[in-house]
């Protein structure tokens, strides 16, 4: 019976631990206003469109991670509203609302899904 029980709270205390997944951390970061954290999802090369911006392709990984947070810098990105996430196959579509101390931006990213990780292939802010 104490085995029983044991492994019972051995089960219990495992499943309380939740490991947050690559979207979820994606979206807790554009919540914090974190480009830094953002980009660590980026794809080797991305798309990348900002507001009054033309549009960039193929940008590599660390030039779209400057530019963005050089973009949440400006604007002061200080939250995020979630307001559409949906998933076919291997691609992720996030959409929602930046927050910044002026106006709210649209933003758009999709993901594709590359060994058990999604990447961030493209970003469109307007």
């Amino acid at each position: 019976m104490k085995k029983i029980f044991l492994l019972a709270g051995l089960g219990w205390l495992l499943m309380s631990f939740t490991v947050q997944s690559d979207t979820e951390n994606i979206i807790n970061s554009l919540k914090l206003g974190d480009a830094k954290a953002v980009a660590a999802y980026f794809d080797a090369y991305i798309d990348l469109t900002l507001p009054g911006k033309d549009d960039i392709k193929n940008i590599s990984k660390n030039q779209a991670g400057i530019t963005l947070k050089s973009f949440f810098d400006d604007v002061g990105v200080n939250g995020f509203d979630l307001t559409s996430q949906r998933e076919s196959g291997n691609t992720m579509y996030i959409a929602g609302k930046l927050q910044t101390k002026d106006k709210g931006y649209n933003i758009t990213m999709l993901l594709k899904n590359r060994d058990g990780k999604h990447q961030i292939i493209s970003v469109r802010i307007n």
